[in-house]
């Protein structure tokens, strides 16, 4: 039996810290308490917090197809470096994973991995193309945990509802990338007083909060769930809240990079800054935060984007869209959202690990006797500067290279076995 005891943690439940100790056994949190004694492998986590593994419900691996931008065994390493023991991965591939066979393929590269789960999420239609729905039913057979259109919105409100009926019929959810490509054309920052400094075409916050209305006012009379992906605007937390207080089933999520920026980054022309929904202003960023702090916005995603240097490293109307977020994220949100008091410790477990594993029916998310042992150790207190030179993933895009931070992660531990740690760790653990 492969037993694994983690002792004199911080541990974060779902519902408060307590210092204990984590025995693990055959990959399952076996006890909960202090002072255990067990003859194994044991990791001294004195000073360090035990959260639940992370979930990003939102990444793109660019495998197959895209795989200089990043493949599945970078984003793989990148992951477990940021604290994640799962990741889903969206199908804009190519080919577009929009097929049973299609996931297939990634489920067997995570097998040969053997490094974080990978969830793959199925396109809601043919292509990404908006006119047939894919084979959703074959799709979740073969592994995939929800199905979005994400890179591309689905336009036919007609083809939406089907989604939605059939997502339901198989225990999926539809993931809506919410935006009128009408209204944000060849946009590519926030439309407002900074895009007419800049020169740069804008994108208005209509084009996200006209497709956010539709998406509730489906859910609302289909009686059915559905998560509205990367919002960035404050009209789009305020109908995510008006939504929920009548009672219709829609949950959200946001990126660290809406809480943690404004369009005022994009001054400077780095195409870093350059995201699809764009950096918006300071009354969106802060409502952004206020989503968290009242429980409106229920998820964490990075919206993990990876580029090329060279799809970067050119004028910002052309470069690429996207942030490199997976090695980032915990940092941002302890530095950005716990150490200005928005939100506890357990309630970023809940956002970062809970919550999507509830939205996405997913095993883990939680530390509990008899849970599966998925698990990541962190230092809440120490500072460092983010140098994306030492990424794992491929893409190094981020605007926050060079950005002083805190909460680092010491290990990711997944099915009790140790699937990263950092520099120093090694002194903490024992055979």
């Amino acid at each position: 039996m492969e037993k694994l005891l983690i002792k004199n943690g911080n541990v974060v439940f779902y519902d408060r810290v307590e210092k204990n100790d984590l025995l693990i056994e055959n990959g399952i949190i076996k006890k909960i308490a202090k002072n255990i004694t067990e003859n194994c492998k044991t990791i001294n986590a004195e000073g360090l917090h035990v959260f639940p593994g992370l979930i990003d419900m939102h990444v793109h691996l660019r495998e197959p197809g895209y795989e200089y931008k990043e493949d599945l065994l970078s984003g793989s390493k990148a992951a477990v470096k940021g604290g994640f023991s799962q990741i889903c991965p969206m199908p804009n591939t190519k080919p577009i994973c929009d097929t049973a066979a299609a996931v297939s393929y990634i489920k067997a590269r995570e097998k040969e991995i053997n490094l974080v789960k990978i969830n793959p999420i199925g396109a809601i239609t043919v292509g990404e193309e908006g006119n047939q729905l894919a084979e959703i039913g074959k799709m979740k057979k073969a592994g995939a945990v929800a199905i979005s259109d994400d890179g591309k919105p689905v336009i036919n409100t007609k083809m939406m509802r089907l989604a939605m009926e059939y997502a339901k019929d198989f225990n999926l959810i539809c993931l809506s990338h919410s935006e009128d490509k009408s209204l944000s054309e060849d946009g590519v920052v926030n439309e407002g007083l900074n895009s007419t400094l800049t020169g740069l075409k804008g994108i208005p916050r209509a084009a996200e909060e006209i497709m956010v209305s539709r998406e509730i006012l489906l859910s609302d009379m289909l009686k059915v769930p559905v998560h509205i992906c990367h919002i960035s605007t404050e009209g789009s937390v305020n109908l995510i809240k008006q939504a929920k207080e009548r009672g219709v089933k829609v949950t959200a999520e946001s990126c660290p990079h809406y809480f943690s920026l404004t369009d005022n980054a994009i001054t400077d022309f780095n195409p870093n800054t350059k995201v699809n929904p764009p950096l918006r202003e300071e009354r969106d960023k802060q409502a952004i935060i206020e989503g968290y702090r009242k429980g409106i916005i229920d998820v964490i995603a990075t919206d993990h984007a990876p580029h090329h240097k060279d799809e970067k490293n050119i004028e910002y109307n052309v470069a690429a869209f996207g942030i490199s977020g997976l090695e980032t994220s915990f940092s941002l949100t302890i530095t950005n959202l716990y150490q200005t008091g928005v939100l506890t410790l357990c309630e970023i477990a809940q956002v970062m690990s809970y919550n999507p594993a509830k939205i996405l029916n997913l095993d883990g998310g939680e530390i509990k006797e008899g849970k599966i042992a998925d698990i990541m150790l962190a230092d809440i207190d120490k500072s460092y500067i983010i140098d994306t030179n030492k990424f794992l993933s491929k893409g190094k895009n981020s605007p926050f290279d060079n950005m002083k931070v805190s909460g680092e992660v010491q290990a990711t531990i997944i099915n009790g076995i140790i699937k990263y740690t950092g520099e120093k760790f090694n002194d903490r653990q024992t055979d």
